[in-house]
């Protein structure tokens, strides 16, 4: 059974508050192992926990958490449909991590392209777990480029009516042609600093064609991003469009 909140909500005007995380597993000895956990580090603070999807989406809606780390395969609720509701048309809500016994399944890749910022291995050791936290809260990607190419490779295997010869869509219309070049090497997996070095730019300049690129498609972050440029035919297995 889930232990529900355990904090309140986050004190206003603290200088540098924590990153506030929910926990949802419908085991309780995964969910308390996982929790307490994260709550060795000074800069988390792990203020609920959920038994089910239903359960992390209505405590994410009254506890508003930074990251909540969530387990795919939950009785009622799953996690992939719990990310979809915290993700659809709520580009503030939380970042979400999911857990997996398998190394991209289909469940994983589902709950990706529902919204989720990345995933983890329930074997996961405790720093990669701490990094993880840290990299998407602060909206970063969690995709290493080579699970970024099987995730759009298995995109392919699902959607196999998107060929190059399709071009982009309409959707990045909104998009400057460097914004659009910036969204493609995201999509192949490249780092800010990879990306300034094949601009011959600078990385906070790359940083800024970023976040203008999440901002005018809606996109929560980098995970989304890869998503978005395969979806809108500018990356094809292969190559681009």
């Amino acid at each position: 059974m889930g232990t529900g909140p355990v904090a309140g909500p986050p004190a206003q005007g603290s200088a540098e508050a924590p990153v506030r995380i929910v926990v949802a597993d419908d085991h309780q000895v995964v969910r308390a192992g996982f929790a307490a956990l994260l709550d060795t580090q000074p800069d988390f603070a792990v203020v609920g926990t959920a038994r089910d999807g239903a359960e992390a989406v209505r405590l994410s809606h009254e506890l508003q958490p930074d990251v909540l780390l969530m387990d795919v395969r939950m009785p009622g609720t799953d996690g992939i449909e719990a990310t979809r509701q915290l993700t659809e048309g709520q580009p503030g809500g939380p970042r979400i991590l999911i857990l997996t016994t398998f190394d991209l399944d289909d469940y994983v890749y589902d709950a990706l392209c529902a919204g989720a910022s990345g995933f983890l291995l329930k074997d996961v050791t405790a720093e990669r777990l701490f990094e993880a936290v840290r990299v998407v809260a602060a909206g970063e990607a969690l995709l290493a480029p080579a699970v970024t190419g099987r995730l759009i490779s298995e995109f392919a295997r699902l959607r196999p009516g998107r060929t190059a010869s399709a071009g982009p869509d309409a959707t990045l219309a909104v998009l400057t042609p460097r914004e659009t070049e910036v969204l493609s090497l995201v999509a192949e997996g490249l780092s800010n600093q990879q990306i300034a070095v094949r601009l011959v730019v600078t990385e906070e300049t790359v940083k800024t064609h970023v976040s203008r690129v999440l901002r005018k498609l809606g996109l929560r972050d980098r995970t989304q991003a890869v998503i978005a440029a395969y979806e809108s035919g500018l990356v094809v297995p292969g190559g681009r469009a």
